[in-house]
């Protein structure tokens, strides 16, 4: 009778094991990654970094492009549990407000947490996609799933009535995508020292001049 949950409960240890393995893994190759960029960062490296076998690394978390694939997902969403941004509780507050100044605070704000996390994995995929065919699929989709979430937002705005009448959601969704970039964060913050304040504050002062309706 209690052999069923003797297995069950040893799954669920080796899952548990797997996945701890696996985030070991993804933080030491995102260490790397960012102290000394994806080409001089060896899967040896790695696996010395976490401490586990070069197999225990293809296993875990796979090859290098893999590895950074998993670290800048993770960075974008702040965690490792399969749900993808567009469904997590900061979206969905953005979705439901009705407010095109909240809508826009709202947003700069996930862009700034973002960014933050994002940056300096942000520079080791640029760097990686000139010479990795893999990186380079990484650094596209990055530059599609941007252009997506910036086209919601402009249509989210405009359904308010919240964009300003002489510019197009194309023009619209530009803006918003060139502004929503880890490496404007960190030519700013990292790079010039602004604060985070700083730095959300001129963002969402930026977005509200660009694409809000202006005071008559």
């Amino acid at each position: 009778m209690g052999e069923p949950v003797k297995r069950r409960y040893s799954s669920e240890l080796r899952a548990a094991q797997a996945r701890d393995t696996r985030r070991t893994v993804v933080r030491a190759g995102a260490d790397l990654f960012v102290r000394q960029g994806f080409g001089l960062t060896t899967i040896d490296q790695i696996s010395a970094a976490a401490g586990v076998s070069r197999k225990t690394v293809f296993t875990a978390a796979g090859g290098k492009a893999d590895i950074l694939k998993l670290a800048i997902e993770w960075a974008i969403v702040g965690d490792d549990e399969p749900v993808p941004l567009a469904q997590r509780p900061i979206i969905t507050q953005v979705r439901a407000q009705t407010d095109p100044d909240a809508v826009l605070h709202t947003w700069v704000s996930m862009v700034c947490q973002i960014s933050k996390r994002l940056a300096g994995l942000a520079w080791a995929l640029v760097s990686a996609a000139g010479t990795d065919p893999q990186a380079q699929a990484i650094l596209e989709a990055g530059h599609s799933q941007r252009l997506f979430g910036a086209r919601e937002l402009v249509n989210h705005l405009d359904r308010l009535g919240g964009l300003r009448e002489d510019l197009s959601a194309d023009d619209a969704v530009d803006i918003v995508w060139v502004h929503n970039v880890p490496i404007l964060f960190s030519r700013l913050v990292q790079q010039r020292g602004w604060s985070m304040k700083r730095y959300e504050a001129w963002l969402y002062r930026t977005m509200r001049l660009q694409l809000r309706p202006h005071a008559r």
